[in-house]
C-alpha cells in the first residue's frame, strides 16, 4: 500500500509543490491586493487624523555613506526609488518567465498584448492631454496611463468565477508592457537634469552585466546583486529614476523547467549523502538541488512575497495619504488633473485595449487573436483601468501641493470606478444565454498546446469514448504515491463526465522508485494480451508490492497466460514503448509525476476532483466553440 501522505495538491514530483510559476505568482499577487488596499486606507486615515506626523515621518532624511560616496534621500524617496526597484524586478522576472516558458514562448502571441498595452497607454494619455489642454498641469500626463498589476489581478480574483483563467495571462502581459513603458517614460520624461558621466557609467555597468551573463551564466547571483546596486546608484546620480534597474535585471534572468536529468543527478548525490553524511557532500547536494530550478524561479519564490506583502503596501502607506474634506473633493472633481486621470483610466484604458485588440485581430485576418472572448477582453479592459502604484509614483514626481492632492483623488476614484465597471460588465455577460456566454468568455481561438506528441489511438492506452471532446492525459509512475492519490480522482472524474477520455503514459522515476521501470514493462506485457487496464489497476492498488513475484501474481489474478507474460517481461518487450513515453515526456517538459494535460494543455495546480473537473468543463466549453479537443 502507498505510504500515508497529504491530499492531492498539485505535486508533479513526489514531495514537491508544483503549482505552476504563473499560478504561484497570481496567487501571491491577488492575495496581496487586500494588503495593498489596507495600506492605502491606513494612509488616508493617518493623513486625516494626524497630517503633520504623516508628512514628518516620510520626510525624514536617511543617508548611506561608503567612503567619500553618499546617497541621501528621505524615507518616501528610499521607498519609491529604492524598494520599488525590487517590485519591478519581480515584474521583470515574471515577464521573462512568460517569454521563456509561458504563453509568450510562441513569439507571435506577443504582438497582440504588446499593441494592446501600448494603445492602453496612448489613449488615456490623449484623454488627459485633451482635458488639460492649455493648463500648467498638462505635464502630468504620465500619471494617467499605467495599470496597477496587483490591484488588477486582485480585482480579477474577486470576479474569478465569472471570467476565464486565461484572461489573467493577457492582463499580466498587458500590465508588464505597461510597466516597462511607464518606467522608460519616468526615466526620460520625468527625470531631473541628466548627468551624462553618471548615465554613461550606468550604461557601461549594464554592458558588464550582459558580458558576465554571456560568459558565466547565472552561477554567481551575488555578483549580479552588486552590479545591479551599482547601476542603481549610477542612475540615481545621473538624475534618471533608478527603478528601471529592477525591470531590466528581471528581464535578463532566464527561466527554464526542471530537467529530469538534473533531478536524477540530485537524487544520486542525496543517496551518497545518506550513506556518507559529510559537510562536503551536504554542500554538493544543496548546490545540485538549487541548480535544478532556474534562477528566475528561485528569485520569484524568494522575493515575490516580500514585494507583494511588504513593499507595495508600504508604498501605498507612504503615498496615498491625502486630507479629505467636502470643499477639497468639490475642487478636485472640477480640476482638470483629477478629471484627466479619472477619464483616462475609466474610459481610455478600456477603449485603448479593446480597440487595439479588435483592430489587430481584424487587420491580421484572424492570425493574431486574443486568448479569450470579447466579453472577457472587455472585462480585462475595465480591470486595467485600475491605476495605483506607478500612477502614484509618477504623480509624486510630476506634481506637488494641491495638484498632487488632486491627482491622488483621481487615482483613488479610478480604482473604485474600475471595480464598478467590471462588476457591470461581468453582470451583463452572466445574463447571456449559456452558449453566448461561453463564446463571450472563451472566444474561438485555439489555445497553446504543451503536449509534444498528440494522442495516438494505435499505441496509447486510452479509456473512455474515442471521439470525446476532452482528453485527460497523465504521465505517471506505478510506484509514485501521488499517482496513487490521483487514481481515485481520475476514476471519479470519468464517472462524472461521460465525454472524457483518459490516457496514461509511463514516466518511471527510476532514481527514486527502483521498481517503477519493471512495473511499466509489466503493464505493457499485459497489454500484449489485451489486459493493460486490468494490470494497471492491480499495480495502482499495490504500489508498495511491485517485485517480480508480485507482478506474476497480479498477472495470474487477472487471467493472463503466465508463461507468455513471463517471457515478455524477461525479453523486455515493453521497454521500447516505455522509452517512447519517457521521450515524449522530456519533449513536453515533464520531469515529475503525476503530470496532467487537458486537451494538450498542461494542467498546473491541484489534481483534486474539484480542480480537475473545472479544467475539464473549461476544456469542453472551448472544444464546443472551436471544434478542437480529441486530437490531443
Amino acid at each position: 500500500m502507498p505510504p500515508e501522505t497529504s491530499p492531492p495538491s498539485g505535486q508533479t514530483l513526489c514531495g514537491q509543490d508544483t503549482r505552476g510559476p504563473l499560478s504561484v505568482f497570481l496567487r501571491t499577487e491577488t492575495g496581496s491586493a487586500s494588503v495593498l488596499l489596507a495600506g492605502a486606507l491606513a494612509a488616508l486615515v493617518w493623513a486625516n487624523i494626524a497630517a503633520g506626523s504623516y508628512e514628518a515621518l516620510w520626510g525624514t532624511e536617511l543617508s548611506v555613506r561608503i567612503g567619500s560616496g553618499e546617497v541621501s534621500l528621505d524615507l518616501r524617496e528610499w521607498l519609491n526609488s529604492g524598494l520599488m526597484t525590487l517590485f519591478f524586478f519581480v515584474v521583470g522576472l515574471e515577464a521573462r518567465r512568460e517569454f521563456d516558458m509561458g504563453e509568450l514562448r510562441e513569439r507571435r502571441r506577443i504582438t497582440l498584448p504588446l499593441l494592446a498595452g501600448l494603445s492602453g497607454m496612448l489613449v488615456p494619455v490623449a484623454i488627459y492631454l485633451s482635458v488639460n489642454a492649455g493648463e500648467d498641469s498638462v505635464h502630468g500626463w504620465g500619471a494617467a496611463m499605467s495599470t496597477d498589476t496587483a490591484f488588477a489581478l486582485g480585482m480579477l480574483a474577486v470576479f474569478g468565477t465569472r471570467l476565464p483563467g486565461s484572461l489573467r495571462v493577457f492582463i499580466l502581459t498587458v500590465a508588464v508592457v505597461d510597466d516597462f513603458l511607464a518606467l522608460a517614460i519616468i526615466a526620460f520624461a520625468y527625470s531631473e537634469a541628466v548627468s551624462l558621466p553618471a548615465l554613461l557609467t550606468a550604461l557601461a555597468l549594464f554592458a558588464v552585466v550582459l558580458l558576465v551573463l554571456r560568459t558565466l551564466g547565472m552561477r554567481f547571483p551575488s555578483l549580479y546583486a552588486i552590479l545591479g546596486a551599482a547601476i542603481w546608484v549610477a542612475l540615481l546620480k545621473s538624475g534618471v529614476d533608478p527603478v528601471v534597474t529592477g525591470l531590466a535585471m528581471g528581464l535578463l534572468t532566464y527561466a527554464r523547467p526542471a530537467e529530469r536529468q538534473d533531478l536524477e543527478r540530485a537524487s544520486r548525490l542525496f543517496r551518497r549523502f545518506r550513506e556518507q553524511p559529510t559537510p562536503e557532500l551536504e554542500r554538493s547536494v544543496r548546490r545540485q538541488i538549487a541548480s535544478t530550478l532556474s534562477p528566475n524561479d528561485r528569485l520569484q519564490r524568494m522575493l515575490h512575497p516580500w514585494t507583494s506583502y511588504v513593499i507595495v503596501p508600504l508604498f501605498a502607506l507612504a503615498n496615498a495619504g491625502i486630507t479629505l474634506s467636502a470643499d477639497q473633493l468639490a475642487r478636485a472633481f472640477t480640476s482638470p488633473v483629477t478629471l484627466g486621470i479619472l477619464f483616462g483610466y475609466v474610459l481610455g484604458k478600456p477603449l485603448g485595449i479593446i480597440g487595439a485588440t479588435w483592430l489587430t485581430t481584424r487587420l491580421s485576418g484572424g492570425r493574431l487573436h486574443p486568448p479569450v472572448g470579447w466579453g472577457a477582453i472587455t472585462a480585462g479592459g475595465t480591470l486595467a483601468g485600475v491605476g495605483f502604484t506607478v500612477s502614484l509614483l509618477i504623480a509624486t514626481i510630476a506634481f506637488d501641493g494641491d495638484e498632487l492632492e488632486q491627482a491622488k483623488v483621481g487615482i483613488l476614484a479610478a480604482v473604485l470606478c474600475a471595480f464598478l465597471l467590471t462588476w457591470l460588465v461581468t453582470g451583463v455577460i452572466g445574463a447571456l444565454p449559456r452558449h453566448s456566454r461561453a463564446r463571450a468568455l472563451l472566444g474561438t481561438g485555439r489555445s497553446i498546446v504543451d503536449l509534444s506528441d498528440p494522442v495516438d489511438m494505435d499505441r496509447d492506452h486510452v479509456r473512455g469514448p474515442v471521439d470525446a471532446p476532452v482528453t485527460l492525459l497523465e504521465y505517471g509512475d506505478f510506484e509514485c504515491p501521488y499517482c496513487g492519490l490521483a487514481e481515485p480522482v481520475v476514476r471519479e472524474l470519468l464517472a462524472d463526465f461521460g465525454d472524457v477520455r483518459y490516457v496514461w503514459r509511463h514516466l518511471p522515476l527510476t532514481d527514486v522508485h527502483p521498481g517503477a521501470q519493471l512495473a511499466a514493462e509489466a503493464a505493457e506485457a499485459a497489454a500484449r494480451q489485451n489486459s493493460y487496464w486490468e494490470m494497471h489497476e492491480q499495480m495502482m492498488r499495490h504500489q508498495g508490492e511491485l517485485r517480480p513475484r508480485d507482478l506474476l501474481r497480479y498477472a495470474e489474478e487477472i487471467g493472463l497466460d503466465i508463461d507468455r507474460f513471463r517471457a515478455d517481461l524477461r525479453a523486455g518487450t515493453g521497454a521500447a514503448h516505455v522509452a517512447a513515453d519517457v521521450e515524449s515526456a522530456d519533449l513536453s517538459g515533464v520531469s515529475g509525476t503525476p503530470t496532467f494535460f487537458v486537451n494538450g494543455r498542461r494542467h498546473h495546480g491541484a489534481y483534486d476532483i474539484a480542480t480537475l473537473s473545472a479544467a475539464v468543463r473549461a476544456a469542453r466549453a472551448r472544444a464546443a466553440l472551436t471544434g478542437a479537443g480529441h486530437e490531443n
